[in-house]
């Protein structure tokens, strides 16, 4: 068995909660931008911008997807969490709300149309993404040097029938290496279930054609981020965290 960080991915570590001020790294010169109308919304619009010269672009136009059918809370990402707020737990049915790296892609095609610096892995019936907040692998992807045989290993398994987890973007809340028992796991960009009828169990999720758009343009070396906030909320902190 062995854990699985795609060797490229390199996840921004967690800011002080105490952090007087934020802003969105300079570095970061693309992000994906969600927004829903509320909390408990499970709607969200979703849009790509690019940061040339100091402003930020959109880059095509807007769209819809899915969110946790329960809404949102706050996640554990690069943003400092407001006091006595609720945050993401394991089960919960909320997507994590603020500001997140963007790691690899997994999906089950043998090569993706992609950026050349973005990691994939195809994922076989060995991979396991560990769900089990019980676990010292908790959040992790790993790899098993046989087939697995217990439940535990089974109910872990990345491979399913399931074509809606054919493809992934990993959205780095509570990411490696500072994961938080119970704080949330296993949340990507994938593909939407019932064309968008059905909200999900934390993941952002989109029509299969723009997930693999969104995915071709996903640029490691500008720092990509994902915003996600209720609108009211993205536009209090967006002159105050310079969000797009």
């Amino acid at each position: 068995m062995k854990f699985l960080h795609l060797a490229l991915l390199v996840f921004t570590p967690w800011p002080s909660l105490n952090a007087v001020a934020f802003e969105l790294p300079a570095s970061s010169t693309q992000c994906i931008v969600g927004t829903a109308d509320g909390w408990n919304n499970s709607n969200v619009t979703l849009r790509l911008y690019q940061k040339q010269r100091g402003k930020w672009n959109p880059s095509g136009e807007p769209w819809t997807g899915r969110l946790g059918k329960s809404g949102l809370s706050w996640g554990k990402g690069i943003h400092p969490v407001p006091a006595d707020v609720p945050t993401k737990q394991e089960g919960d049915n909320r997507s994590p709300a603020g500001v997140f790296a963007i790691g690899g892609a997994w999906g089950y095609e043998p090569s993706i149309r992609k950026h050349s610096a973005l990691p994939y892995r195809q994922v076989t019936s060995r991979d396991l993404w560990v769900e089990d907040p019980t676990s010292e692998k908790y959040n992790y992807n790993i790899v098993l040097d046989h087939e697995p045989t217990t439940a535990w290993e089974k109910k872990q398994q990345m491979q399913q029938t399931d074509p809606v987890h054919s493809l992934k973007l990993f959205i780095a809340h509570n990411a490696p290496p500072k994961v938080t028992p119970n704080a949330g796991s296993s949340i990507f960009f994938h593909i939407w279930r019932g064309g968008g009828s059905r909200a999900t169990a934390g993941c952002t999720t989109m029509d299969h054609a723009k997930l693999q758009w969104l995915i071709s343009q996903i640029d490691p070396t500008r720092k990509p981020l994902y915003i996600l906030l209720p609108q009211a909320d993205y536009q209090k902190f967006k002159p105050l965290w310079k969000l797009p």
